[in-house]
């Protein structure tokens, strides 16, 4: 059994430079913390929400870059709404229907951020019926100008609806709602300054939902802004999961120390670190998007891991003849290299994040890097100063104190896995494991796999208003828009446009496609209706004077002024990654094919193309982002340990679970998009500290001539017990997140709470299996003397 050695002060003077420099200038460095909490803090109130469009989008890919290329051709760029006005009783031919709906129109104008030339209704001009008769052409507005309210006036509405040929996309098939169409703009086109969706859409809430809603009249909206908007409204629940997650930490940490100080420390120094990081964000001006919003909190449960370590570390030592200082001096010299080790580890694992060309995953990762670098400052240098001042009680001591005298029967029983049986067992389990884990992540997918929007549960309002929509409108909200470029005045020839409809007949005929539209289809109907409304003239003529007269009728969504650029449209089934690229691969071939220096078809803009070019991309970076973020982080453990095999036992067992939590993905139908490709490297980052801390101890006592079983039990009895706390606090804190309305949020909160405890159990289960069989202990020796054993110098350990 290893016996106690007193540690007396003159082991003070073997003190490293940083820990001399840290325990010389304690006055200074708590003052310095305390005027940059005030500073950070100050900054911190003023950070805002940040939900900008661009942010979403891949900008490298090509997708996209041709969409930027377009942007001015594309109405609103991929950013509008749809608002539904719909009647419980009766139908929209009457009065105070049509009235209402011109006030919803007219109260949508004055929105800040409404592209308002876009701006569409039946009540809008641009919303005409045309027909054939023997005079000739007729047209008109939909609601004509005489329009008084009369049954007269309201039976000719109804009579222009059958003409225009917006039923079913403007109008519902049963005649009980009708569309608004409301494209946005991302960026205002005069002062350049970023939409404000939460503005925006509380805008919304207030001038439509709430001032026209009635028992009669439902309202129904759609589209990406108010999606961002709802999104930022479920910030308030995140703030709600985190004031819970924050009280059971404190329980738990309570019920580890039983010594408030012990417990309050930890907390406000990791408290400190979310504060420091969300000041530094705006100071580098960041804001918080929805996605970076669940960072504090990674941010938090990393502090309080490296936090519970310090204190752990802290009791041990004051269980010696030591005061409260020299005991937080040998504490932060047994910890600073692993802990720094972890922390750099986690750092830049966070910031291989940035090789991901989305905005809001890069953004992710800078604050996510900023947070690491705060509780390097927070938990390595404030708090074991804090702790040198403050102390623990003696009941907290006595009860973190590990006893010589008692086996502990938990961490003898743990101890077993360094024998060899149960080693060999260990590792087969985890071999099925990585090949359960392999096996399940086939069925894994990229992109979005449920209706509607799958960042909200499916009984949320925005999905519910998309459901309405979907299932009384025949349009998809699924659009991918091909852009044609031709010559100027080029798109209107007839060997470019017969091109043109040749792609959307083929592109008809792709699996996931509901239908094509394209000029093409416009001036075919132009041509049958210049004949008398026979079908047998839908074609086009070989004629260019008779396509020049289609071509004047083809509306600006499908056509750009030159004529440079023609839009064809694509409503799909469905925005499934298989579907997305079922159909990109068609257009490409087609392309491939059928593209010349004259017409080129170029992908790809409307939602379903930016989702498509953000699958692409996804599908790419999460191999990237998994073998640089276990790249680098085994190459900075072997650096620390300056051994291979040392990395092998680290990261063997968060592979397993990165193995693991992908097959869990595709088991609960979670895809691979923005919201969960940073899950693994955040996972992996926080579940790296538990096997350096655990390595750390472990190599530490097998220097001084133990046994491995036994050297494993005294680094269970030491460090492996606040891993074990520290996993199973963080895994209940984050598990509360799985009940929040933002189900990208609760997706979140079930995979990192597997990862947490998968990680933890891995670090004290799998990896002295390992060690077992990797690490060769030094024969016995003379033990090393307690200031230097205390050191936690991690060379010299020879392994196989």
């Amino acid at each position: 059994m290893l016996e106690q050695q007193p540690l007396h002060y003159p082991a003070v003077r073997t003190a490293s430079v940083p820990e001399r420099l840290i325990f010389g200038a304690r006055h200074f460095i708590l003052a310095f913390f305390t005027l940059a909490t005030v500073f950070l803090g100050w900054q911190a109130w003023h950070l805002q929400p940040d939900a900008s469009f661009a942010k979403l989008l891949p900008q490298q890919h090509p997708f996209i870059q041709n969409m930027n290329d377009h942007m001015k051709d594309l109405r609103a760029a991929g950013a509008s709404l749809k608002v539904s006005v719909a009647v419980k009783r009766g139908d929209i031919f009457n009065d105070d229907y049509l009235s209402t709906l011109g006030q919803i129109a007219d109260e949508i104008f004055y929105i800040p951020g409404v592209n308002k030339n876009g701006l569409k209704s039946l009540w809008s001009p641009d919303v005409r019926w045309t027909m054939v008769t023997e005079e000739g052409f007729e047209m008109g507005s939909v609601i004509p100008q005489d329009y008084d309210g009369s049954p007269a006036s309201l039976q000719q509405l109804r009579t222009n609806l059958q003409r225009s040929g917006v039923i079913g996309s403007m109008v519902a098939d049963d005649f009980k709602s009708t569309i608004i169409e409301v494209p946005i703009y991302d960026t205002d086109p005069t002062t350049g300054e970023q939409l404000n969706y939460l503005a925006f859409s509380r805008a919304l809430e207030k001038q439509v939902r709430q001032q026209f809603e009635s028992d009669n009249i439902r309202i129904h909206i759609i589209g990406f802004p108010k999606l961002i908007g709802e999104l930022l409204e479920g910030i308030g629940a995140i703030f709600l999961f985190a004031a819970v997650t924050l009280l059971i930490t404190c329980v738990l940490l309570y019920v580890y120390t039983r010594d408030l100080r012990a417990t309050l420390a930890p907390l406000t120094c990791s408290l400190l670190a979310v504060i420091w990081q969300l000041g530094l964000l705006h100071l580098f001006g960041f804001g918080l998007n929805a996605y970076s919003i669940l960072v504090p909190f990674l941010v938090l449960a990393i502090g309080v891991s490296h936090g519970v370590q310090m204190i752990n570390a802290v009791a041990l030592q004051l269980q010696g003849e030591v005061d409260r200082l020299q005991a937080s001096r040998l504490a932060f010299r047994s910890l600073y290299i692993a802990g720094m080790t972890a922390l750099i580890s986690d750092g830049i694992g966070f910031i291989t994040l940035l090789v991901i060309d989305i905005g809001v995953i890069s953004e992710l990762g800078i604050a996510a890097s900023i947070g690491v670098a705060c509780i390097i400052c927070s938990n390595l240098v404030l708090l074991p100063v804090l702790v040198s001042y403050i102390g623990i009680s003696k009941k907290g001591v006595y009860h973190m104190r590990v006893d010589p005298q008692r086996r502990h029967p938990l961490w003898s029983l743990i101890s077993r896995c360094a024998t060899p049986k149960v080693a060999l067992v260990s590792v087969l389990v985890a071999a099925a494991g990585y090949a359960v884990g392999i096996a399940g992540a086939r069925n894994l997918q990229v992109g979005d796999l449920d209706a509607g929007a799958p960042e909200l549960r499916p009984d949320s309002r925005y999905n519910l208003d998309n459901a309405f929509i979907t299932g009384n409108y025949a349009v998809s909200t699924d659009i991918l828009v091909v852009m044609v470029e031709t010559p100027v005045q080029g798109c209107g020839l007839f060997e470019n446009i017969r091109l043109i409809d040749r792609f959307g007949w083929y592109m008809e005929n792709v699996p996931g496609v509901q239908s094509a539209v394209s000029m093409a289809d416009v001036v075919r109907l132009t041509a049958m209706a210049l004949n008398e409304g026979n079908p047998r003239w839908q074609t086009l003529s070989r004629d260019q004077r008779a396509i020049d007269g289609g071509v004047a009728n083809v509306p600006p969504a499908l056509m750009n002024r030159d004529c440079s650029l023609a839009l064809v449209v694509l409503f799909l089934d469905d925005h499934k990654a298989e579907t997305l690229q079922r159909v990109v691969d068609a257009a490409q071939t087609f392309e491939e094919e059928y593209g010349t220096d004259q017409v080129r078809f170029k992908l790809a803009a409307g939602n379903a193309g930016i989702e498509a070019a953000t699958n692409q991309e996804i599908a790419v970076a999460q191999t990237q982002i998994l073998v640089l973020v276990y790249g680098v982080v085994a190459a900075l453990v072997f650096l620390s340990f300056r051994s291979s095999v040392a990395s092998a036992c680290i990261i063997i067992p968060l592979g397993l679970t990165s193995a693991l939590c992908h097959a869990l993905m595709a088991w609960l139908g979670i895809g691979i998009k923005v919201a969960t490709l940073p899950v693994v490297a955040l996972g992996v980052g926080v579940g790296v500290d538990y096997g350096i801390y655990i390595y750390n101890r472990l190599t530490h006592y097998l220097r001084r001539g133990l046994p491995m079983q036994e050297a494993y039990y005294q680094a269970l009895s030491t460090t492996g017990r606040a891993v074990a706390f520290t996993g199973f606090a963080l895994g209940v804190g984050v598990i509360t997140w799985a009940f929040s309305p933002i189900k990208f949020q609760a997706d979140m909160g079930i995979l990192l709470t597997f990862m947490f405890l998968l990680n933890m159990v891995g670090a004290l289960w799998l990896l002295p299996a390992l060690a077992y069989f990797l690490v060769k202990p030094e024969p016995p020796r003379k033990r090393e003397s307690a200031g230097e054993a205390e050191q936690g110098d991690h060379s010299h350990v020879q392994t196989g």
